[in-house]
């Protein structure tokens, strides 16, 4: 099994539309930027069929140190939720990848 990376997706957007490899690079950090503005401003962000990304607020609570047993207070943060859409669900059970939608540069 593989990792996903920037240059890989990178590369993915140089073969599939054509770009120079340097403009690829620059629209994958472009998208990258949008979307961790949005959510660090507060937004939802839906990729159809995909997921939806989201920030939650948990508020202050206790926990405790699972070495010592003592209590200790947890601040309150913001943390990032992602809920997958039910293609990508049904295509991670499958070990398939999901359909993609034909581009109009592909002929098809």
């Amino acid at each position: 099994m593989s990792t996903l990376t920037r240059a890989g997706l990178a590369e993915s957007i140089y073969a599939a539309v054509g770009l120079s490899r340097n403009e690829s690079a620059e629209l994958l950090e472009s998208v990258l930027d949008r979307m961790k503005s949005a959510l660090a401003e507060g937004d939802s962000l839906k990729i159809s069929g995909f997921g939806t990304f989201s920030v939650r607020q948990k508020g202050r609570r206790i926990g405790r140190n699972p070495k010592t047993g003592k209590e200790v207070p947890i601040l309150p943060r913001r943390v990032l939720i992602f809920r997958p859409s039910q293609i990508l669900r049904e295509a991670v059970d499958h070990g398939e990848a999901p359909d993609r939608p034909k581009s109009a540069a592909s002929g098809a």
